[in-house]
């Protein structure tokens, strides 16, 4: 049996009679008949009685309609997601994220994407640098975003979206707060809240200050940025920190200030190394398409 036997079994069920079927499949009735009697030779048991060239349906056939009908809608549902993965429209991505981008940059990004691609399943991990890395690494995520490392991993793919540079975040009534740029030797005697010892930005910040010669006082260790912000906006202490953290505070309450001498990174896409695959693809897109509001926002450089 082949699928066009299926759809004039079907469409005679359906209409009642082989002209009405011929009819709903734009073909002749001789053909439909043809089809009618190859299909019931390969199934194997009577689907028609026959009365004055009339055909009738039996007490088989109609059971039997039900299965073919269950068939072709499968059939077509595999035609309709043919399509729309041909169209970016159906599918799912997997992204890992550290806190930062997951509370700011992918926000905007995942509500965009979702719009354009309403069938595409999102799922968003929230993790720290080493345990994106893990995940891209065994495949647990198609995509994981963080900052830069020397990585030497060959199937590791690294692509660079933006450069930033650390901002120092200060309360509004801080005394450096009506500075345009924070030297770094204006912090001596500040306390600090700071990420937890150990995450890439907390080490690299950590060397600048060691060349400046001078301990800091740290007041507070937290695991996220989003947490480091809070505890300024409540006078906790100053923090040096990813530029993204100005998305989250309270403008009312907290300034952000560029600081000298520079801490720079990137942000980039990892992912293990293949071709992308056309959702990938996509969302790829929107994530470049949301950096220059980001630039606005002196987020990234």
């Amino acid at each position: 049996m082949n699928l066009r036997e299926l759809e004039s079994f079907n469409a005679f069920m359906t209409y009642g009679s082989v002209t009405k079927a011929a009819q709903a499949m734009n073909i002749s009735q001789p053909m439909v008949s043809r089809l009618l009697n190859s299909f019931e030779k390969s199934v194997g048991f009577a689907l028609f009685n026959r009365k004055r060239n009339q055909l009738s349906p039996t007490t088989e056939a109609l059971q039997f309609h039900t299965t073919v009908l269950r068939s072709l809608n499968s059939l077509r549902e595999i035609e309709t997601q043919a399509r729309a993965i041909a169209n970016e429209q159906l599918g799912s991505i997997r992204i890992a994220a550290q806190p930062i981008y997951v509370d700011t940059y992918l926000l905007d990004v995942v509500a965009k994407f979702k719009c354009a691609h309403p069938n595409v399943s999102v799922s968003i991990a929230d993790t720290g640098l080493e345990g994106m890395l893990d995940m891209v690494t065994t495949r647990q995520c198609d995509l994981g975003i963080g900052i830069t490392l020397d990585l030497q991993d060959p199937n590791m793919e690294v692509m660079p979206l933006a450069q930033c540079r650390a901002v120092c975040l200060m309360p509004r009534n801080h005394r450096l707060a009506g500075f345009e740029t924070i030297d770094i030797d204006l912090l001596r005697g500040e306390s600090f809240v700071e990420l937890s010892i150990g995450s890439p930005l907390r080490t690299k910040i950590d060397y600048i200050f060691q060349i400046a010669g001078w301990p800091r006082k740290i007041a507070v260790e937290a695991r996220t940025i989003r947490t480091i912000s809070r505890l300024v906006e409540r006078n906790v202490g100053i923090a040096v920190i990813d530029p993204f953290a100005t998305l989250l505070v309270d403008e009312e309450k907290v300034v952000a200030r560029p600081l000298t001498p520079a801490i720079e990174w990137d942000v980039a896409l990892f992912r293990s190394s293949g071709e992308l695959s056309a959702v990938e693809r996509s969302f790829l897109s929107f994530l470049r398409a949301e950096l220059p509001d980001l630039r606005k926002a002196g987020c990234v450089l």
